[in-house]
């Protein structure tokens, strides 16, 4: 065959010689059968280990690209459950943020799962709907709109406070809407660390636009007021991402399902085993 032809080129013996109504192996031949079969059997085990996963006794190591404006409570949750579930396993959380091709990292098997919101997710991943949220604004209660409401104009004009693009003139999904409509609001803040925005909205007369359930954990411990964004705008689309690469994978598919079990659970109000967390860094 062309393989035993490439072989015996490559050890420059023939490794098999007829031996009447046989082949043998010569010297050489038999010196490599036990490294070859060693070989082997180590891309068994390792196929093997690949389709196999029990997450009671894996040492996988999960890496995870989340954004931080999701549910403040989802990944302090999904960790939770790997370690219950998977307690020999390691979980690594990366930022998503633009100085990441996340596209490249999982093409690269760097990353195995991405969790985000896009307005179009990239079509050349496998992807997952995980939910939908509605656009609100999130004021201190000393704002006025608190009291009064707000009309468009209103809202408009009122200083906003907004997280840092993912890369120099990217748009944020809310901006990216007002822009289609020919709007533009007063972006008076920016800021790269999204937990830290409702505590400055808090604390002044700061607007910020973004998803309900985000809105509804902090308006629970600090001096907030959710109202309505007074411009019509899309629901905000969770999803997770994921290559090719780890479509079969059981461990990856384990990890999709659990990020499931989290996010559904957190949206019906299922099993919460860690505590809500402080608004405080």
């Amino acid at each position: 065959s062309a393989a035993l032809k490439r072989l015996r080129d490559l050890a420059g013996d023939p490794l098999l010689v007829r031996h009447g109504a046989q082949m043998v192996a010569t010297d050489a031949g038999r010196r490599m059968i036990e490294p070859a079969a060693s070989i082997l059997r180590t891309a068994e085990t390792l196929f093997t280990e690949a389709q196999r996963f029990d997450p009671r006794t894996s040492t996988q190591r999960f890496h995870i690209a989340a954004s931080d404006y999701l549910d403040p409570l989802f990944l302090p949750h999904l960790v939770a459950d790997i370690q219950r579930q998977a307690p020999l396993t390691r979980v690594e959380i990366h930022a998503l943020t633009g100085e990441a091709d996340y596209r490249a990292q999982l093409a690269q098997g760097e990353i195995d799962l991405v969790i985000g919101n896009w307005l179009q997710p990239p079509d050349e991943l496998h992807m997952a709907h995980l939910f939908s949220d509605e656009v609100v604004s999130l004021v201190s209660h000393r704002h006025p709109a608190a009291r009064r409401g707000w009309s468009e104009a209103d809202w408009l004009e009122a200083e906003h406070i907004a997280p840092m693009p993912n890369y120099p003139g990217a748009r944020g999904i809310i901006d990216q809407v007002l822009d289609e409509r020919g709007l533009q609001r007063r972006i008076a803040v920016r800021c790269a660390y999204f937990g830290l925005i409702p505590q400055m909205v808090a604390d002044s007369l700061l607007v910020l636009t973004t998803g309900r359930q985000y809105c509804e954990r902090y308006a629970r411990q600090l001096p907030l007021t959710i109202l309505p964004c007074p411009v019509a705008m899309p629901p905000l689309l969770y999803y997770m991402l994921w290559h090719t690469r780890s479509q079969h994978a059981n461990a990856a598919r384990w990890l999709r399902e659990r990020t499931r079990q989290v996010i559904s659970e957190l949206r019906t109000g299922g099993p919460r085993h860690p505590s809500t967390p402080s608004h405080k860094p």
